[in-house]
C-alpha cells in the first residue's frame, strides 16, 4: 500500500508578498508566447521575403528594377517554383488559405504550450510544468539556491515583461519563469530570496500593485517610457550605500579590451594577412577575414555586455547587473562563492587595473557560452574597486585580511611579505615567480599567490573547501617540493599551487584539514536569515574603510630553510579570537502550523 504524498505546504495567504508566491499553481505572462513563438515567425517571414525579393520588386516596384521583369516572367514560364506553380493555375485563393491554416496552427501550438506551462512557489521549492505531449515537471529547492537571475531583453522589457531564472545547484538545474511582467518579476525575486533565507514571506504588497493607468495604452505607454528611462539611468534601484557600489567608466572598458592579449594576436592576423596578399598568398585572405569579422564581432559584444557594469550589496546578497539594451541583474546569496580570484595582466599593469572572477554554481553546462558571464564579478577595476568588491563577495574577511590580500597578495613580495614561498632550491620549477610564488593560511581563508607576467592571488573560503590534496612528480622528488591542489565546484579560478616545500606542505595539509571543518561548522550562510526573526530583514553589508597594510613586522616565508616556517604563516599575526558557533535555534518552541522545517 503505498501512501500518498502530501503536496508541499503553501505560505498562509496572509503572509504572502507576491501574489504569484501563494503556493498556487500560475500562468506566465499572456504575451509569453509573442516573444517565443512570434520572433520565430518573424525570421520565417523574413526569409520568405528575402528569397521572394525580386518576385515582389517585379510586382509592387517594377521601374525600381526594370531587368528583373523579364527573369520572373522566365520563371513563371518554366513552372519549377511552388510559387510559379501557383501563379501558373491561378491558386491564389488556395494558397491564401493554406498560408492562414499554417498560421493558425501555429498560434494554437504557442498558445496551447502556454496554457500548460505553469509554475508556482511554495515555502520549500518552485516548480515548474511544461510539455503538451511529453510533459515535463521541474522543482528547484529554495534552500539550495545559488542564485536568481532577472534577465529584460530590448524587445520584453519594452512590454514591460522580464525572464526571471532560478539558479539550481546542479547540472542544468536552473529553474526559468520566462516571461513574467518585471512588477511581477521583481516581487517573485524577493520572495524567492527571502524564502532561501530561511525566513518566512512578509505581509506587503508586491511592488507595482499601486494605482493602475486607466487604459492598457495609457500602461503600455508608461512602461515604455520607464523601460526607455532605465536604458539610461539603470534598470535597479540604488542602495542605501552608494559608497561600495562599483561602476565601470566607458573609457577604462574600452581600453581594457584595446590592451589585450586578443588585440595585439588581431593586430599581427591584420598584418600577416596584408603581407601574405602583397605577397600574391590569396588563400590567407579568404582563411582569416572571416575570423577577424567574427572576433570583431565578439570584441564589440564583449563591451556592450559589460556597459551599465555595476555591483552593490543588498539585503539577500550581493547584486550583479551589466548590459545595455539587454540588462541582466543576478542576485548572489550570501556562501554561494566557492573561490575568488585577483588577475591582472601585463597590458594592464601601467593602468593599475585588475579582474576579478569566481567559481560558483551556475546551473548551466561548461559549453555554455554564457557561463563567463556569471563568474565575472569585475570585468576591470582599480584598487579601490578590487577592495569594495572583495567586501562584497568575501564580507567574512577581515580588514587585516583584505589588507594582506591587497599589499603583499596583488602586489607582493613585500619586505615583511607573511606568505610562504618556493625555496630557491626549486627555483628552476618556476624561475621568474619563486619568490612570488607562495600560500598563506588564515583561520577563514587559503590564500594562493603565483605569477609574474600575470599576477594572480585566490582566494579560498574554507567553509566552500572539498578538499585538498598533494601532488609530487619524480622532478619534485629531486627538489624536495611538491604541488598542491584545492578542489572546488569547477570554473575559471584554477586553486592551484606548484612546487611547495615537501614538509611545508604536510603540515598545510593538516592545518587546512583542521581549519575546513572548522569553518564549514561555523558557518550559517546556507540559510543566512536562519536565525532572525520571521519579520525582520537581515541589514545590508556595509562598506568598510579603505583597508591600510599590516601593522608590525611580519616575518618572511621567503627564506633558504622553508622547514622552519611555522605551520600556520598566519600565527605570526595577531590571531582573531576562535569561531563560536552561533546558539542553536531553541528545540522546545511552540508548533506554527504555517510553518515547515527547512
Amino acid at each position: 500500500m503505498t501512501v500518498p504524498v502530501p503536496p508541499p505546504a503553501a505560505p498562509p495567504p496572509q503572509l504572502v508578498r507576491s501574489p504569484l508566491s501563494d503556493g498556487e499553481w500560475h500562468r506566465l505572462h499572456p504575451l509569453t508566447p509573442l516573444l517565443r513563438g512570434g520572433l520565430f515567425l518573424l525570421v520565417v517571414i523574413g526569409i520568405v521575403f528575402s528569397n521572394l525579393r525580386d518576385r515582389l520588386l517585379y510586382i509592387f516596384l517594377p521601374w525600381l528594377a526594370p531587368g528583373v521583369g523579364d527573369e520572373v516572367v522566365e520563371w513563371e514560364e518554366m513552372g519549377g517554383d511552388p510559387v510559379d506553380f501557383v501563379i501558373a493555375n491561378n491558386l491564389y485563393v488556395l494558397a491564401a488559405l493554406s498560408v492562414l491554416a499554417v498560421l493558425i496552427i501555429l498560434v494554437a501550438v504557442f498558445y496551447t504550450s502556454w496554457r500548460f506551462h505553469t509554475f508556482r512557489i511554495t515555502e520549500d521549492d518552485v516548480e515548474v510544468r511544461s510539455g503538451i505531449l511529453f510533459r515535463t515537471q521541474r522543482r528547484a529547492p529554495l534552500d539550495r539556491v545559488q542564485g536568481v537571475n532577472l534577465t529584460r531583453p530590448m524587445i520584453a522589457r519594452l512590454l514591460g515583461m522580464a525572464k526571471l531564472e532560478v539558479v539550481g545547484a546542479g547540472m542544468s538545474a536552473n529553474v526559468k519563469l520566462e516571461y513574467l511582467s518585471t512588477a511581477n518579476a521583481e516581487a517573485v525575486r524577493a520572495d524567492i530570496l527571502r524564502l532561501a533565507s530561511g525566513r518566512r514571506l512578509a505581509d506587503a504588497a508586491a511592488p507595482g500593485e499601486g494605482q493602475r493607468p486607466a487604459s492598457r495604452t495609457a500602461a503600455l505607454g508608461l512602461t515604455v517610457s520607464r523601460e526607455l528611462a532605465g536604458i539610461i539611468e539603470g534598470s535597479e534601484a540604488p542602495v542605501g550605500e552608494p559608497e561600495s557600489v562599483v561602476h565601470i567608466p566607458l573609457g577604462r572598458l574600452v581600453a581594457s579590451h584595446i590592451l589585450s592579449m586578443s588585440t595585439i594576436g588581431l593586430i599581427f592576423a591584420v598584418v600577416a594577412i596584408v603581407v601574405g596578399v602583397s605577397q600574391g598568398v590569396t588563400w590567407m585572405l579568404f582563411g582569416f577575414v572571416p575570423a577577424i569579422i567574427g572576433f570583431g564581432a565578439y570584441w564589440v559584444r564583449s563591451i556592450f555586455k559589460s556597459l551599465r557594469y555595476s555591483i552593490a550589496p543588498t539585503p539577500d546578497g550581493v547584486r550583479i547587473t551589466y548590459g545595455l539594451t539587454t540588462t541582466i541583474t543576478e542576485i548572489l546569496p550570501p556562501g554561494r562563492v566557492h573561490a575568488v580570484e585577483v588577475t591582472q595582466p601585463i597590458m594592464w599593469r601601467p593602468a593599475g587595473w585588475w579582474t576579478i572572477r569566481i567559481n560558483r554554481l551556475t546551473g548551466r553546462s561548461a559549453s555554455d557560452g554564457s557561463n563567463d558571464d556569471f563568474t565575472t564579478v569585475l570585468p576591470v577595476g582599480t584598487v579601490a574597486d578590487v577592495e569594495r568588491v572583495l567586501r562584497l563577495v568575501q564580507p567574512a574577511m577581515t580588514e587585516q585580511e583584505r589588507g594582506l590580500v591587497v599589499q603583499q597578495g596583488m602586489f607582493g613580495p613585500t619586505a615583511d611579505d607573511a606568505f610562504t614561498n618556493t625555496p630557491r632550491r626549486a627555483w628552476w620549477i618556476r624561475p621568474l615567480s619563486y619568490r612570488r610564488n607562495g600560500f598563506l593560511l588564515t583561520d577563514d581563508e587559503l590564500l594562493l599567490r603565483r605569477g609574474v607576467v600575470w599576477r594572480k592571488i585566490v582566494i579560498l573560503p574554507l567553509a566552500r573547501l572539498q578538499s585538498f590534496g598533494l601532488y609530487q612528480g619524480p622532478l619534485d622528488r629531486l627538489s624536495g617540493v611538491t604541488n598542491g591542489r584545492a578542489h572546488v565546484v569547477q570554473g575559471p579560478v584554477t586553486p592551484f599551487l606548484a612546487a611547495i616545500d615537501r614538509d611545508v606542505a604536510l603540515r598545510l595539509f593538516d592545518d587546512v584539514a583542521r581549519a575546513s571543518v572548522r569553518a564549514a561548522q561555523s558557518d550559517r550562510t546556507h540559510r543566512w536569515a536562519q536565525d532572525e526573526g520571521d519579520g525582520a530583514a537581515p541589514a545590508p553589508m556595509a562598506a568598510e574603510a579603505p583597508t591600510s597594510p599590516p601593522a608590525g613586522p611580519v616575518p618572511s616565508g621567503d627564506s633558504p630553510t622553508p622547514t622552519a616556517a611555522p605551520a600556520n604563516p598566519a600565527a605570526a599575526l595577531p590571531a582573531p579570537s576562535e569561531p563560536s558557533l552561533p546558539p542553536a535555534p531553541p528545540t522546545a518552541r511552540p508548533a506554527d502550523p504555517t510553518e515547515r522545517p527547512s
